[in-house]
Parts: C-alpha cells; sequence; structure tokens
C-alpha cells in the first residue's frame, strides 16, 4: 500500500523559503502560491528523503472565487504520495507556472486543464487545445461557462 506523506513531515523537511511560501494545510494537502509551484515541485522531485519522481493527476478546479490546481505526486522508489495545490485569483487571465520540465506525465493534463478551464500554463511545449477544436469559444468546465451556438 502507498504511503501518504503527512503534511507534518513535509513541512519538517522544506527549506526555510518553501516553508514560508506555505500558505495553509488541509486534508493532508499543502497550499502554495503560484509563483512557487515550479520551484516546489522541483524540491520535490530532486530530495533524496521524497523521490516523488512522477505525477498521477493534475487536475483544476473552479470555485468562482478563485481556480485551484491540485497536483498528485508519487515515488515509485519510496512508495509514497502527496498533494499538493495552488489557488489563481485572476479569472481574466489565469495563468501558472508548467511543471513539464519536472514531470513529462503533465504535459497532457495541463494541456486539458487549458483547455477545459482557460488556464494557461506557462512554459508548456505545447500549450494548445488537446479536446476542444481551435477557435472553440470559451472553456466549458468554468462555471461562468455560456454556450452560444455560432453556427445559426
Amino acid at each position: 500500500m502507498t504511503k501518504i506523506l503527512s503534511t507534518e513531515y513535509l513541512t519538517t523537511i522544506l527549506p526555510d523559503d518553501l516553508k514560508k511560501s506555505v500558505i495553509d494545510i488541509a486534508d493532508d494537502c499543502l497550499y502554495i502560491p503560484p509563483q512557487d509551484v515550479l520551484k516546489f515541485a522541483k524540491f520535490l522531485r530532486n530530495d533524496s528523503r521524497l523521490q516523488l519522481e512522477s505525477i498521477i493527476s493534475l487536475t483544476g478546479v473552479d470555485y468562482i472565487e478563485y481556480f485551484e490546481i491540485v497536483y498528485h505526486i508519487r515515488s515509485m522508489i519510496r512508495n509514497s504520495s502527496m498533494i499538493f495545490a495552488t489557488r489563481i485569483f485572476d479569472r481574466s487571465s489565469p495563468k501558472l507556472s508548467s511543471v513539464v520540465s519536472v514531470w513529462r506525465g503533465a504535459e497532457l493534463q495541463e494541456r486539458e486543464v487549458f483547455d477545459l478551464m482557460g488556464i494557461e500554463f506557462e512554459n508548456h511545449p505545447q500549450m494548445s487545445r488537446i479536446l476542444l477544436w481551435e477557435g472553440f469559444n470559451g472553456h466549458p468546465l468554468r462555471k461562468d461557462f455560456e454556450y452560444i451556438d455560432l453556427t445559426d
């Protein structure tokens, strides 16, 4: 069975700069600011105590007041996993650093979040739609999405 790394343990091994950037801890999830996502991801992958080398899931949630991006990370070597998340409060032009350079498996998942939620992942190797066609108007998993039929 995979061991879920406790937030208490994780906060004790974080370097001081990342420890200070933890905004909140809830339900075994560390919340960090959007500008620290890439630095945080690199630490999780490279730290010899963690070796979290695989991304299992990356998803976006629209809470109207903000978007939440949730990362489920796993170490096959250590048989452990953890969750971290970030919140984006800019609805007009939501952006976040891509973690594809850290976890290659995030490539299609970031494109899916971009396609359906409209969150752009900066420095992504191919930031384009993956499910809907280019030119589709809007992002259908956003709570403010309204479908407009342009074929009439």
